[in-house]
């Protein structure tokens, strides 16, 4: 089964640093947010990666062109010449993926993205997320989940956390004051989804935003499931939330290392 990934969008709430490179390959802990992302799939056995790129896709792509020397311990002797190779490879530490890196345009909406990206995906069930968040979802049980119902589409559903204080009025008195918690908010779309390939026939063109008409349409028809986790997720909309996934990384304690567990 293969993961696509969205990375082609602007990033433009946490512009600081996407003004310079496409929001997936902002880093936390010196790797792109991108990578642990690819890192928790792999760790569930998906190593097959299509990534939907558009703005400043030429970023990806030099990334995952020099990737497997990113990785390795090499000599270059240029005391040879130019009559045979004068690299040695002492040792390599990189991931076995299959990374396909697609065009799917400047301005192109996510649904758009999808569709372009058809061509690579034939005629199975494939998994899907974005570019920008991560979480400690079990991605065996998810598809395990999505086999057994048969639908169109699982959507992994979380809570996020909450950002402000509740305040209680009583007319213009404050009644009482408490942070928000999880149990203030309903589920959103955490991403990380199994799709069937008949979901292309949703989707119209590049102007097709796929959490629109899309998703809204298959959810009408009854073929949309939620697989409810309880667990760590975490988007990275701005340098805020950025800042929170360094620290965790940098404790040791990052959720979603589950690679490392």
């Amino acid at each position: 089964m293969k993961v696509v990934l969205l990375a082609g969008g602007f990033g433009t709430r946490i512009s600081e640093e996407s003004q310079f490179k496409p929001k997936p390959m902002i880093e936390i802990g010196g790797k792109p947010i991108l990578w642990h992302i690819m890192k928790e799939y792999l760790h569930y056995g998906f190593d097959e990666f299509i990534i939907c790129a558009g703005y400043k896709q030429e970023y990806i792509k030099n990334y995952f062109a020099h990737y497997f020397l990113q990785a390795s311990d090499i000599s270059f002797d240029f005391r040879v010449g130019n009559e045979r190779d004068h690299r040695e490879i002492h040792a390599s530490d990189y991931e076995p993926w299959k990374v396909t890196v697609v065009d799917t345009g400047h301005d192109t909406m996510t649904g758009g993205r999808i569709k372009r990206i058809q061509q690579y995906i034939g005629d199975e069930a494939f998994l899907l997320t974005y570019g920008d968040g991560v979480c400690d979802v079990d991605i065996q049980k998810l598809v395990e989940f999505h086999k057994a119902h048969g639908k169109l589409v699982t959507m992994t559903a979380v809570k996020p956390e909450g950002r402000f204080g509740i305040l209680d009025l009583d007319g213009d008195r404050i009644a009482s004051f408490r942070e928000k918690s999880q149990q203030d908010v309903g589920y959103i779309n955490g991403g990380y989804m199994v799709v069937e390939p008949k979901v292309f026939d949703y989707i119209e063109g590049d102007s097709t935003t796929f959490e629109r008409e899309p998703l809204e349409r298959v959810a009408e028809e009854g073929q949309m499931m939620a697989f409810k986790h309880k667990g760590f997720w975490q988007c990275m909309d701005t340098m805020r939330d950025r800042q929170k996934l360094e620290k965790l990384w940098q404790s040791g304690k990052a959720p979603w290392k589950v690679w490392d567990k």
